[in-house]
């Protein structure tokens, strides 16, 4: 009985294993597969030549002739994960391929029916999601060497050439950095439960080095993403149909149902680490439109990462605990990840100012290369909210939680 982890004989203690989330890599797919069986190796020349086939203007034809394929032989979370990657990227081609113009309003059954079934199966809408994205769109061009930027390439890619390398593959670095906040709160969480104050206040201070790394990270942007590129070529592609003007009704998916459905594009809010950070801290979003939307962004992520935010959302108050404590080295700590959410905040706004309110302004004087991918999108986030009110709402509600008087 001696050898029994102590974990075990505690009550309450949570493992992020339970929720699929590595120590090491955090919420992002731990050696995400780059083929499937033969049998879908249709899907993935597609996806592999998906910039091709969509700057040439032949996804679309080349989609109305793929055979409709049996879901049945995949097999493991992993095969499903990379099938729901391709199909993604496939459909969101399909749908922008000429651009805000002429976005396609059906999705044909052969893509369709397959990509709803294995959605389905892994609990995650058929649409591209962040989850896909970022966290399953990446493999290590050495595989003995280090996860870095300079190793590091991406699955399949859409129009925008090494911007959209830099932007995903920098996102992913960003999530990578999460992982030792994500045990900081799973420690925090447990301490709560022991009383284990000094426990309690290492974890603090190492979520608040974990924020404070992802914000240095995604600094990188400037380093590897061009704004004209992301904001003439690239965003399109992550682009939903729910609370979008350019597909008001929606995208219907023939052989699945005969009202289209309404489903919102890639955000950086389907962010489990964020939304963790946010449910740990008590950051509660006042304003009711970023609260649902936040919300509602917990359908497009994994079911385990879902049920882990869920989980810390309804664990007693960490900030209570903190108050009710009078410890001013626990307040301290407790601050300083509210100050790191705060600028991480920040700097997601000056980093949206510069790649989408500059350029679209830009764009608007002398045209932009891709110009039928601009207009529509000015405002607005590829989640469907105005960006900047929504991004300056969220920043404001985390420097409410702040503790006075420390």
């Amino acid at each position: 009985m001696e050898t029994q982890d102590k974990s075990e004989r505690v009550p309450h203690q949570i493992r992020l294993e339970a929720f699929h989330i590595s120590e090491e890599y955090g919420f992002v797919l731990e050696a995400p597969l780059t083929n499937l069986p033969v049998y879908y190796q249709i899907w993935m020349e597609t996806a592999t030549n998906l910039a091709f086939y969509i700057e040439t203007h032949r996804l679309r034809a080349k989609v109305k002739e793929m055979p409709l394929l049996s879901v049945h032989h995949l097999s493991g979370h992993r095969e499903l994960r990379l099938a729901h990657l391709a199909l993604s990227f496939i459909t969101m081609g399909y749908v922008w391929q000429e651009g805000q113009e002429q976005p396609a309003k059906t999705l044909p059954k052969t893509l369709a029916v397959p990509f709803c079934e294995v959605s389905e199966i892994l609990g995650l809408p058929p649409i591209l999601v962040y989850a896909d994205s970022v966290l399953a769109n990446w493999k290590k061009k050495d595989p003995n060497g280090p996860m870095e930027m300079g190793n590091l390439d991406t699955v399949f890619t859409f129009p925008g050439g090494e911007t959209c390398k830099g932007f995903l593959l920098v996102s992913l670095m960003v999530e990578k950095a999460a992982s030792t906040g994500l045990q900081g709160i799973a420690t925090v969480m447990n301490s709560m439960v022991t009383n284990d104050v000094n426990s309690m206040h290492k974890a603090l201070l190492t979520i608040a080095k974990s924020l404070r790394k992802m914000r240095e990270i995604f600094k990188l942007m400037h380093e590897y993403v061009n704004p004209l590129s992301f904001h003439g070529f690239l965003r399109i592609f992550f682009s939903g149909w729910k609370d979008n003007p350019m597909l008001p009704d929606g995208l219907l998916y023939e052989g699945v149902s005969e009202e289209p459905r309404k489903l919102s594009g890639g955000s950086a809010a389907q962010s489990s680490a964020i939304q963790c950070f946010d449910e740990l801290l008590g950051i509660r979003h006042r304003e009711e439109i970023a609260a649902s939307f936040l919300k509602r962004m917990r359908d497009y992520m994994p079911p385990a990462h879902r049920l882990f935010i869920e989980t810390v959302a309804d664990k007693p108050s960490l900030r209570e605990y903190v108050l009710a404590s009078a410890n001013a080295q626990l307040s301290l700590a407790f601050n300083a990840c509210v100050t790191e959410m705060v600028e991480l905040r920040n700097y997601h706004i000056n980093t949206v100012v510069k790649y989408i309110t500059i350029p679209a302004n830009k764009a608007k004087s002398v045209g932009c290369p891709f110009r039928g991918t601009c207009s529509a999108l000015d405002e607005m986030g590829t989640g469907g909210t105005t960006v900047l009110c929504f991004l300056k709402c969220v920043r404001d509600s985390a420097k409410n939680v702040f503790i006075t008087n420390t």
